[in-house]
């Protein structure tokens, strides 16, 4: 019935503001902006705001909406892709009159008035594709812009439908978005064209990085590495798949430096990561995680959790 519970809270509530995690992805951005067009789209005369910092890369997408604090009173606000409360990009949620989390990683936080996790979904943008599936015969309707965004938000979390959280579900859903009018050669040049400094980083960590016997590879990309290429940490994500396709890698990370911290991205074709990832102040799904570290010798402890679960991995 949880699916049911939100369409009432939509109904219910005049405006509407949804946030998502920092640092956002095609999911998070996607899930979030295909929703409010959904919103809208159904239901017109209601006042529907996207929040958060603006993501250079994603921009195309959507633009997100500055509002005052007051706006939040009497409102109903909705977290998408986020599963625990420090990572809410904009901190004002608390402030609406009911919450609702929408979420597909494994349970670490608890809130919200309603909750609605499904960590068999491939992405939060699929559970919204869903929601509109479900509540058609309540007045729910996609348009072209929700199809784009929410199209957009599966591509990205399933890696253009190659990790093993792609489903049936996921495509039979998909299904129902192509139906409408979007260029996807379009969204998949936005998404994955890259500036010649990535292409020449990515050249860099294919001739230097480490692969250990246990099948676990290493990317350190120190601040002075970035400084060279002229890649931002944030653009530095763009990176994560690159070593995805050798062979004999069971799990690789990255750490790339920060001025106050190292910022991890694991990532893993069986091991399971998640786990190390929580050990590090992260989390995430268990082949896809983020973690932080705050000096060269936790990284190595973490590198060295790493090296276990590969060991004990059996192919």
């Amino acid at each position: 019935m949880t699916r049911q519970h939100i369409i009432e809270a939509i109904k219910q509530y005049n405006r509407i503001i949804i946030h998502r995690h920092v640092r956002p992805d095609p999911d998070a951005i996607g899930s979030q902006a295909g929703l409010k067009h959904l919103i809208k789209n159904s239901f017109p005369k209601k006042e529907v705001y996207i929040v958060g910092e603006t993501e250079p890369s994603l921009k195309f997408l959507d633009e997100m909406d500055v509002i005052r604090e007051e706006i939040y009173k009497d409102s109903l606000v909705i977290v998408c892709d986020t599963a625990n409360q420090p990572r809410i990009d904009d901190q004002r949620y608390t402030m609406g009159g009911k919450i609702i989390k929408i979420d597909h990683h494994p349970e670490t936080d608890t809130y919200g008035d309603i909750q609605w996790v499904d960590t068999n979904a491939s992405s939060v943008s699929e559970m919204i594709v869903d929601l509109a599936t479900y509540g058609e015969k309540e007045g729910l309707k996609l348009n072209n812009n929700a199809a784009r965004l929410l199209y957009v938000g599966i591509v990205g979390d399933t890696g253009r439908f190659k990790f093993p959280s792609t489903t049936k579900k996921t495509f039979q859903l998909v299904a129902e978005l192509v139906a409408f009018n979007f260029d996807r050669s379009e969204l998949y040049n936005e998404l994955y064209s890259v500036e010649d400094k990535i292409s020449r980083l990515s050249g860099h960590i294919l001739q230097n990085f480490e692969l250990s016997s246990s099948g676990l590879c290493t990317i350190k990309l120190t601040a002075e590495l970035l400084e060279r290429y002229d890649v931002s940490v944030d653009e530095s994500s763009q990176l994560v798949q690159v070593v995805g396709d050798v062979k004999g890698i069971k799990a690789w990370v990255f750490f790339i430096e920060e001025s106050d911290q190292i910022r991890t991205r694991l990532r893993s074709k069986g091991p399971v990561v998640n786990e190390v990832a929580s050990q590090f102040n992260g989390g995430g799904h268990p082949l896809a995680s983020g973690a932080t570290v705050y000096s060269w010798e936790e990284a190595k402890a973490l590198e060295a959790e790493l090296e276990k679960v590969c060991e004990e991995y059996e192919i």
